[in-house]
């Protein structure tokens, strides 16, 4: 009998976590579809209209988050074409995340329901050129560099372009950061409930470069 209990337990265990992958990946699917229409300039821009501005006006339930740079050339709704209360979407210069960013992730995932959680660079980052540059800058704008500049240290050297590299290297710490960020996303990605990848969205083409690296579920 108790082999028998077991055996179901393990049986129900193994397809709600083959059933929340197919989520994950049907997720991160509409992103990698919705950025291809936009790059070959067939966006259908859907969920757009009045019935979708009523639907959401009585909640919302975005499919993906999107950590993002503030930089204005990257529109996430648009560059993914998605739809009204699609993405949830937290921006700041180098998407550079601190407790507000935190807990804004986290009502996201714990409160909302996205699972998914992007962590967006792009190309020619001014923010990321300060860090690697090392200017002088006004006011609290030294914060922002000061969080980037360990991604332009441990890539100072390396061949190829200085900025570009630290680019992806932002993005790499940052998703490294959100999978050790306790109690609640750090819990979630050790169970393997919530997927977090990198990606670079390059300013010249409009194309999202995905970073497998980044990704637990391609290992």
């Amino acid at each position: 009998m108790k082999n028998a209990i077991f055996r179901t337990l393990f049986a129900l265990v193994v397809a709600t976590s083959a059933s929340a992958q197919s989520s994950l990946d049907s997720a991160l699917m509409r992103l990698k579809e919705g950025n291809k229409r936009f790059v070959e300039g067939k966006s259908i821009h859907p969920r757009q209209d009045i019935s979708r501005i009523k639907e959401t006006a009585k909640g919302q339930k975005p499919f993906a988050i999107i950590i993002g740079c503030s930089d204005s050339r990257v529109p996430n709704e648009i560059i993914f074409d998605q739809g009204l209360g699609d993405l949830f979407i937290v921006r700041t210069a180098g998407q550079v995340s601190t407790y507000a960013s935190w807990g804004s992730v986290e009502f996201a995932e714990e409160v909302l329901g996205a699972k998914l959680i992007v962590v967006l660079g792009h190309t020619a980052c001014g923010a990321v050129a300060a860090a690697v540059n090392v200017p002088k800058v006004p006011g609290h704008i030294v914060t922002l560099i000061n969080a980037i500049k360990p991604a332009a240290e441990r890539v100072k050297g390396m061949a190829g372009d200085a900025v570009e590299n630290a680019v992806k290297e932002n993005v790499r710490m940052q998703v490294e950061q959100l999978r050790a960020l306790e109690p609640v996303l750090a819990e979630r990605a050790r169970k393997g409930e919530v997927r977090i990848v990198g990606a670079v969205y390059n300013l010249a083409t409009g194309a999202v470069e995905w970073l497998p690296e980044t990704d637990t579920a391609k290992k």
